[in-house]
């Protein structure tokens, strides 16, 4: 069980978050074995919403703070990707350029493979 992550999640007065025995009740964090937002650190999105506008900017600052435009180039700009066959059965896997629109095959393997990257110094 973890807690969420939102710094305001025991404001809201729903009946989960209201916890303690009769005569001595108060609005708790909610606890739940899985959260659906946030990567799995928010019970919803008010809560995720509320931890962005306070520690938003402390993050993107610890983290690194992009200062420069970032470029997609024909060398950078490839993608896993699959298409279907006509009748929705097979897979082709392929490697496809965002920019030139160039494909090329891949395996399952190489597809399901996050550490796969193509050779474009051919």
């Amino acid at each position: 069980m973890k807690y969420c992550q939102g710094p305001d999640c025991h404001t809201y007065k729903t009946q989960d978050r209201l916890k303690g025995p009769k005569g001595n009740k108060t609005y708790q964090t909610r606890r739940r074995s899985s959260m659906y937002y946030g990567s799995g650190n928010f019970c919803s999105m008010n809560c995720y919403n509320d931890w962005a506008e306070t520690f938003i900017d402390k993050a993107v600052d610890h983290f690194g703070r992009t200062t420069e435009p970032k470029h997609l180039t024909e060398d950078n700009a490839w993608r896993k990707s699959f298409d279907w066959d006509s009748s929705y059965s097979n897979r082709t896997y392929v490697m496809r350029n965002g920019i030139t629109k160039e494909t090329r095959p891949l395996t399952e393997a190489q597809y399901d493979d996050n550490n796969y990257t193509l050779n474009t110094g051919e």
